[in-house]
């Protein structure tokens, strides 16, 4: 398997995700939308950060399932309720993202939206994964 982040020099410096992203594998996950829900299907976290790290840990506790981990995301996106939080939250965010899935950055998209599936969520991870 091999991923290929690629971030060219005539666009902006890419800050936490990658431009583009070539695969070659021999399996794709898909992984489904993770909000910050504990194993009870309870919403934890009141801030969007605490709600960030449990859904990411929550995705990459699925990708690790399917037999993959964080450097084989190839794509990301982040929903959120509150797109001007996520801004200000940036730095830490950042910092949650590195010491759970380290400095290898996926394509990635942050869209905002209306509501999530649980009222109480705040945001919600999707991505998809080549393994080898």
């Amino acid at each position: 398997m091999s991923l290929h982040r690629i971030n060219p020099i005539e666009l902006s410096p890419p800050t936490g995700f990658s431009h583009a992203v070539t695969a070659t594998g021999r399996t794709l996950v898909f992984l489904a939308g993770q909000t910050a829900l504990d194993q009870a299907g309870k919403v934890v976290g009141d801030t969007l950060p605490a709600q960030f790290e449990q859904a990411l840990r929550n995705l990459l506790a699925a990708l690790a399932a399917a037999g993959g981990g964080p450097a084989d995301l190839a794509r990301l996106t982040v929903h959120t309720t509150d797109v001007a939080a996520y801004r200000e939250n940036a730095a830490e965010l950042g910092r949650l993202w590195r010491s759970l899935a380290g400095r290898d950055y996926p394509a990635m998209a942050v869209v905002g939206v209306v509501r999530l599936w649980d009222e109480e969520a705040l945001v919600e991870l999707d991505g998809i994964a080549v393994l080898a």
